[in-house]
């Protein structure tokens, strides 16, 4: 595959092209545009919601985000939601329940379109104050269609937990988790990066086996696998989970030492 170029570059945002201090670095922009202006499109695939994509609009400023792991199409330049899959209240009532009885001190959150609501005991890390951002109960989080469901411990392990959570849900819902947090990350059946980068690689009229995506976590593994087998090339981070560097056709350098251009130059 010495000659082979991507038609559309594809990147996970946290740990993969910003750097830890939320960032993109100038030499990573650049390669980007250059890509660019040869008629190649970025997409970033995140788990981050569409509330959070203000600051990376300022840099990228263009074209359709996967969001919330796959659940919302974003527009970046109109900060606008194209699409949105939702988790059904159904299953959310029976998720929340089956999830309470397994381990009593789990705590929720939903995200929906540009709004995050959780239970007033649910700790988040981040935006406490942002707009959009409202406590409310867990009758009131499970009454309307969400893009994703967050499931919280503060105290068990993350990979123990997570294998909790994804017993416990069994096939009513898709679980993946993309922290260091025992947080898990649930939206729709069959909901993943990969299918929402799917959808916006037909919208370029790209298949599989002319993306090159970058990523550096769990929820990253879908859209791997979609790459991968497609043809294209699935390329992890140096500092990615074990299942995610086992997964990849190609390893490039950390966030930090902008292992996404480095990769990019070297096609």
């Amino acid at each position: 595959m010495s000659d082979w170029r991507p038609r559309l570059i594809a990147t996970d945002m946290d740990g993969t092209l910003l750097r830890w201090d939320d960032t993109v670095s100038h030499d990573t922009l650049a390669e980007l545009a250059a890509w660019r202006a040869d008629g190649v499109p970025l997409v970033l695939a995140t788990g981050r919601p569409p509330r959070w994509m203000r600051r990376i609009r300022e840099v990228v400023g263009h074209g359709t985000a996967v969001c919330c792991n796959g659940a919302v199409l974003f527009d970046l330049e109109r900060f606008e939601v194209l699409e949105e899959e939702a988790v059904q209240p159904d299953v959310l009532r029976a998720v929340t329940a089956e999830l309470r009885r397994a381990q009593p001190d789990t705590w929720f959150a939903v995200e929906y379109g540009l709004q995050f609501r959780h239970e007033p005991v649910y700790q988040p890390r981040w935006d406490l104050d942002a707009p959009g951002v409202a406590e409310a109960s867990l009758e009131e989080l499970v009454r309307a269609p969400v893009a994703k469901l967050l499931a919280r411990h503060e105290t068990l392990p993350r990979d123990e937990f997570l294998a909790l959570v994804t017993e416990a849900v069994g096939d009513r819902a898709t679980v993946t988790n993309s922290s260091s947090d025992a947080l898990a990350e649930i939206s729709a059946p069959g909901v993943t990066k990969a299918t929402g980068l799917a959808k916006v690689a037909e919208q370029h009229g790209v298949g599989p086996e002319d993306v090159v995506y970058f990523g550096d976590m769990p929820n990253d593994l879908a859209a791997f696998e979609w790459v991968r087998e497609g043809g294209g090339r699935a390329v992890a981070m140096a500092h990615a989970h074990p299942d995610v560097l086992a997964a990849a056709t190609d390893v490039t350098g950390t966030n930090e030492d902008d292992g996404v251009a480095a990769f990019l130059r070297s096609l």
